[in-house]
């Protein structure tokens, strides 16, 4: 398991890789390489309109991840009445999609999870039981009569 000192200067170092960085100089000047993202976004709309797309995140750190990084770069993100509050909607360009915006998400929600992984399962082990491993799997169905209503959303 990683600190979280080390978690952040991964996060910056990702950053600056996605955000086209050259030197370590570009790098400490984050507000520029945002800036510089946001007029390459612009200039694309100009050849490549915005176009609807709709994503479903899986939990609520990558919703609110994704959501930080569409405002970030200027990007409204929105969902319908009645869609679930795991719809992001945008409109964006699909080079800026396919670019830019969904491989540094990728990056960035990959390594967040991994670090929560680490870090619940260090409280479990610490402070509820030292074994973490997986339930047991057995052979057959349950039997019958198991289950039921009350059981129906448990995964």
């Amino acid at each position: 398991m990683f600190e979280l000192d080390q978690l952040i200067d991964k996060l910056r170092k990702l950053e600056a890789l996605h955000e086209g960085a050259a030197s370590d100089g570009e790098r400490a000047a984050a507000a520029n390489a945002i800036d510089r993202i946001r007029q390459r976004l612009h200039s694309t709309q100009k050849i490549d309109p915005p176009v609807e797309y709709t994503f479903s995140m899986t939990n609520v750190w990558s919703r609110q991840l994704f959501t930080a990084l569409l405002r970030r770069y200027g990007l409204t993100p929105y969902r319908y009445y009645r869609q679930r509050h795991t719809t992001v909607m945008v409109r964006v360009p699909k080079t800026f999609v396919d670019q830019t915006l969904w491989p540094e998400f990728c990056a960035i929600d990959d390594l967040l999870k991994n670090f929560l992984t680490d870090v619940t399962t260090k409280i479990i082990q610490e402070h509820v039981f030292g074994d973490t491993t997986d339930v047991e799997v057995r052979q057959g169905g349950p039997p019958i009569g198991i289950g039921g209503p009350s059981d129906a959303n448990r995964d």
